[in-house]
Order: structure tokens, then C-alpha cells, then sequence
């Protein structure tokens, strides 16, 4: 049994599954929200999110014996804060099977390093970089009404970022809730215990936000998500097959999309710790933890109400600034990505400046026309 259920197995699953929570869920919160979602509504989606994501990383690692890890789209969550404007929480849920499905039809067919190839990564990284712009300047803007809150998880942060970058997040997330305790700005009395139940949406498809929201969606979570999910196995020696892996989360995405399991993908960074030497020495057993990974992903999921009266008890500066300072490396690798290469520059220069603009034409979010513009400056620019 020993050999099997190591303490470092489950270490490394809680750890993983502690960063993953920490350092997006407030975007996920704010998602919800940008779409008019109900309590019962966001239960439901941190219930099926942590359902979803449980259960793949179970049934993967175990069918594989490697140690698969997903997750739901970080930077999906956060397309979903900006692209949403006018579109009503159906549509959404439209758009998110719309997404999951091409997701699914990707993995089915073989078309995952095709479609990757076809849309260039600097492009795809400009529009993650616009897309997440507006989490990194909230951050000093919640600086004007939460200035010491702020600006001590800040310091803890990039302290953490020098020292112990793995649990930065963990330690400012941790000194955040201190500080905003000491200054009484925790509302302890919306403070409960309880279980999640799911709530089904209709879904409605409208052309609007399949092209503004579904579309993007796809693109943001094969590209910023999958690749690198997709890479971080490859580094660590584990050669497992990619369509089964992209054709799992479609579906997974597509069954639960109703519920608010608005796309599923490859973990990158959260699957690292699960694949590094400090999960198990042995490569061929550290498989087990992405299965305790999945295992504490489904006690999240279940107890995902209790989730939510915790953040609602928050103040709004803290989750703006944790989730902020949790992408500021993502924002930078994503504008490095985006203007590394000297050709292209321009096109992605552009896709970042029109998706950060919030730009909405004919219902359609400034994702979509962040990139079109980007692919018809490219074209307008090769000789």
C-alpha cells in the first residue's frame, strides 16, 4: 500500500490543487459575475469545475499511468470578465458548448498541431496579453481604496517570487486575509459551512457570442493552455498519446457546460509539481499525484457554496489584487511571446491594443476582432 500511497504523493496533489485554487479562482468569481450569475449559479459552477477537473485527472492518470493534470481555463475566466458585455448568462453557456465542442472535434480528429500551427503564437499571445491587461492594472487601482491591504501583498509577493516562488501566491493570498482581519474587512457573518448543488442553464446560441465569446474562448485555451499543458509532459519525459487528453476535456466540457464548466484543458504549472521529483523520486509512480490532485479537486468542487460565502465575506480589493499578482507572469510571458520576434510585430502590437481596448462591433467582443485585425496586419505586412 505504501508503495502505492505515498505522503509525497499527496502532498504534491494538495500543493497543486492549493495553487491552482489560490491564484485564479477570484477570476473565476469575477467571470460569474460579468455574466449576472446568481449564488446558486456560482455554486454550481465551482461545483462542476471541481467535479470535471477531479474526475479527468482521476480517470487520466490512472488509465495512463502518467501523471496527467487539468483545469479549468485560467485565461477563459478571464476573456469571460471583458467579452461578455450584453450577452446574457444562456448565451454564455451557448458559447461555452460551442467552445468545448470544437475542443472535443480537435482531439477526435488528430487536429490539435495543425490548428496550433495555423494561428500564429504570437497573435494568440497578444490576445491573452490584452486579455489579461485589465487584471494587472486592477491591482494599483484597488491601491486607491485598499492602500496598505494592497500594497503589503505586493511586497509579499515579489518577496516570494525570490525566495519561494512555488508558494509565493499561497504566502500573499495567506498575509492578505491577515491584513484585511486585522482591519476589519472580513464580513464574518456571511461565513457558512455548506454543500454545492448543481443549477442547470438552457444554453441559447446566438451568433453574437459563439463568434465574441465561444470562439476566443476555444482559441485562448488551445493556445495559452493546452500547448504548454501539452509541453510540461513532453519535458518530463511522459510521451502520452494528446488526442485522448484534448478529446477528454471537450467532452468533459461539453457535458458540464450547462451547469458552469465553461472549458476544461491541460494544466502547465500545476502539473509540474505533480510531475517533479519531490512527488515521488520513481517517474512511473508520480502518477498518484494527480490522482490525491483529483481527489481534493472533488472535495473543492463538492464544498465550492462554502467557497463562495468565503470570497463573498472578502473585501473586493484583496480578490482584485490576488488575482492580479497571481497572472503578472502570465501577462509577461504572454507580451514576450507577442513582440520576442521582430516580424509579426506589428500585427501583434495591434492585437493587443484592440483587445485591451474592450472594442464591441456587431455584438462581437474584442477578442475575436483583436486577432482578425492582427491576422489582416500580418498578411498586409509579409512581402
Amino acid at each position: 500500500m505504501n508503495s502505492r500511497f505515498s505522503f509525497s504523493h499527496l502532498i504534491a496533489g494538495f500543493i497543486a490543487v492549493l495553487v491552482g485554487y489560490t491564484s485564479s479562482v477570484a477570476i473565476v468569481f469575477q467571470a460569474a459575475h460579468a455574466l449576472g450569475a446568481t449564488p446558486g449559479q456560482l455554486s454550481s459552477w465551482l461545483l462542476v469545475l471541481g467535479l470535471g477537473m477531479g474526475v479527468t485527472c482521476i480517470g487520466l492518470a490512472w488509465y495512463f499511468k502518467t501523471p496527467v493534470l487539468t483545469a479549468w481555463s485560467t485565461p477563459g475566466a478571464a476573456l469571460l470578465v471583458t467579452s461578455v458585455d450584453g450577452i446574457t448568462m444562456p448565451e454564455a453557456i451557448g458559447a461555452f458548448l460551442v467552445s468545448s465542442g470544437l475542443m472535443a472535434l480537435c482531439g477526435l480528429m488528430g487536429w490539435f498541431d495543425a490548428l496550433t500551427r495555423h494561428i500564429p503564437r504570437s497573435l494568440a499571445a497578444a490576445m491573452l496579453a490584452g486579455v489579461l491587461l485589465k487584471f494587472g492594472l486592477d491591482v494599483f487601482v484597488s491601491m486607491q481604496t485598499q492602500l496598505l491591504l494592497v500594497s503589503v501583498m505586493a511586497v509579499v509577493y515579489f518577496i516570494g517570487k525570490r525566495w519561494f516562488p512555488r508558494y509565493a501566491i499561497v504566502a500573499c493570498l495567506g498575509v492578505g486575509l491577515l491584513v484585511a482581519a486585522l482591519q476589519d474587512l472580513i464580513v464574518v457573518e456571511q461565513l457558512q459551512w455548506q454543500i454545492s448543488k448543481p443549477e442547470l442553464v438552457l444554453p441559447q446560441f446566438s451568433l453574437g457570442a459563439i463568434i465574441g465569446v465561444g470562439l476566443p474562448l476555444f482559441i485562448v485555451t488551445m493556445a495559452s493552455q493546452n500547448v504548454p499543458g501539452l509541453a510540461v509532459l513532453r519535458a518530463n519525459g511522459y510521451q502520452t498519446p494528446v488526442s485522448p487528453l484534448i478529446t477528454t476535456t471537450g467532452v468533459t466540457g461539453m457535458l458540464l457546460a450547462p451547469f458552469g464548466g465553461f472549458a476544461f484543458n491541460l494544466a502547465a504549472i500545476t502539473a509540474a509539481i505533480c510531475m517533479s521529483p519531490d512527488a515521488d523520486p520513481d517517474p512511473k509512480r508520480r502518477y498518484w499525484a494527480s490522482i490525491w490532485a483529483g481527489g481534493f479537486y472533488c472535495l473543492t468542487g463538492i464544498f465550492g457554496a462554502t467557497v463562495v460565502a468565503l470570497f463573498a465575506a472578502l473585501p473586493t480589493a484583496l480578490i482584485q489584487a490576488i488575482a492580479g499578482l497571481a497572472l503578472l507572469a502570465t501577462i509577461g510571458n504572454a507580451m514576450t511571446g507577442a513582440l520576442h520576434e521582430e516580424q509579426g510585430r506589428d500585427a501583434a502590437l495591434v492585437t493587443f491594443l484592440v483587445t485591451a481596448s474592450g472594442l464591441s462591433l456587431f455584438g462581437v467582443g474584442s477578442a475575436f476582432w483583436g486577432l482578425l485585425f492582427g491576422l489582416v496586419v500580418l498578411r498586409a505586412m509579409q512581402k
